[in-house]
């Protein structure tokens, strides 16, 4: 996810395209036979989930509530959290564990390693797909790299990314998210790989802010790094935007970020037969609710608009993600919930 003021850039230049297909362009390899994807089943007969990027930069509603992350990790109220998306009938979550600033709230040892003091002692993310699971949902681990144009310049030059030999920042990366999936094994459902396109700049957008020398990421060895401790979980690449670029064929599901209810897909599968998907900000269309003093957003969408998005892309097994807005103290905007438990009560 990028920032509010991307977002729109990236939008107007969209204007063109149809809302019935996402932008799409096919890297030059062909359908690897070698890789099997993992079944995606349970995110096709999904009618809809939540999403909050609940993050180190999220702020508080109020000026009086400042917390500093550690301590917000420490006192985040996974049972209500959980409980709350649950009610709204959501049959999966997507939670945030990095974004902007690599600042995970659970622990690891190669980030400790890499950069001390990026971690929790806390494992927030292991708690809330424990209560995924206790609830028969489904739990999906967004993760972002933070290489992001110096979003965390410290993180950038600590992980390898501005070094003229990228293998350093290559094991790093995948080191993370194998230590990450050999934890949780099964209790991760599915990967949600962010910022593709700032390591590598072969795609219809890119963000890449270092001199690569030439240097092609390994997209397929970082899957199957992803891949640890289970090799069922999905992983999807995130091209951008309303953007369908294939980094790599080793994937499982389609990415889909669409930011608002827009692109209907055509199908069950995209044309490199990955899983439809789309995900959309139902509230704040800056995804991380970053400014202080303010209140969290109202749906920005009506009961009929949603539910009939979510028809349509369910009618050919596509479940859709709502990005709902959450502060700095986990609490999710009580007016996106109470929509989608209306909406639930539609679909029904």
């Amino acid at each position: 996810m990028r920032h509010p003021e991307c977002l729109i850039t990236r939008r107007e230049a969209m204007i063109g395209i149809g809302a019935s297909a996402m932008l799409a362009a096919v890297s030059p390899r062909g359908i690897a036979q070698t890789y099997q994807q993992a079944d995606a089943s349970w995110l096709a007969a999904s009618r809809f989930g939540i999403s909050s990027h609940w993050t180190a930069q999220s702020k508080p509603v109020g000026m009086d509530d400042w917390l500093p992350f550690a301590e917000t990790v420490a006192r985040f109220d996974v049972e209500k959290y959980v409980s709350e998306i649950a009610d709204t009938g959501a049959q999966y979550i997507i939670f945030t564990s990095a974004h902007a600033l690599q600042m995970l709230p659970a622990p690891c040892d190669v980030i400790e390693r890499i950069l001390p003091g990026r971690t929790s002692k806390r494992d927030l993310i292991g708690e809330i797909a424990d209560a995924c699971h206790k609830r028969g949902m489904h739990f999906i681990q967004y993760y972002n790299h933070s290489c992001n144009a110096g979003d965390d310049p410290e993180w950038e030059y600590a992980v390898g990314y501005h070094e003229r030999d990228k293998r350093k920042l290559t094991k790093n990366l995948c080191e993370i998210v194998s230590e990450m999936g050999s934890r949780y094994g099964k209790r991760v459902d599915a990967w949600w790989f962010d910022s593709c396109y700032a390591l590598d700049n072969r795609g219809l957008y890119s963000n890449v802010s270092t001199d690569m020398h030439g240097f092609q990421f390994p997209w397929e060895e970082f899957v199957d790094a992803a891949k640890a401790g289970y090799s069922g979980r999905l992983v999807t690449l995130n091209s951008g935007v309303m953007l369908h670029y294939l980094y790599s064929t080793h994937q499982d599901y389609e990415a889909g970020e669409a930011n608002q209810m827009i692109a209907v897909p055509e199908s069950q599968f995209t044309r490199e037969h990955l899983q439809g998907h789309r995900w959309a900000c139902l509230d704040y269309a800056g995804w991380v609710h970053n400014r202080v003093n303010t209140p969290l957003a109202k749906p920005r969408y009506t009961r009929a608009q949603v539910a009939d998005y979510v028809r349509d892309c369910n009618q050919v097994k596509v479940a859709v993600t709502f990005n709902v807005d959450i502060d700095r103290n986990a609490t999710l905007s009580p007016e996106s919930l109470a929509l989608l438990k209306k909406v639930h009560s539609d679909l029904a």
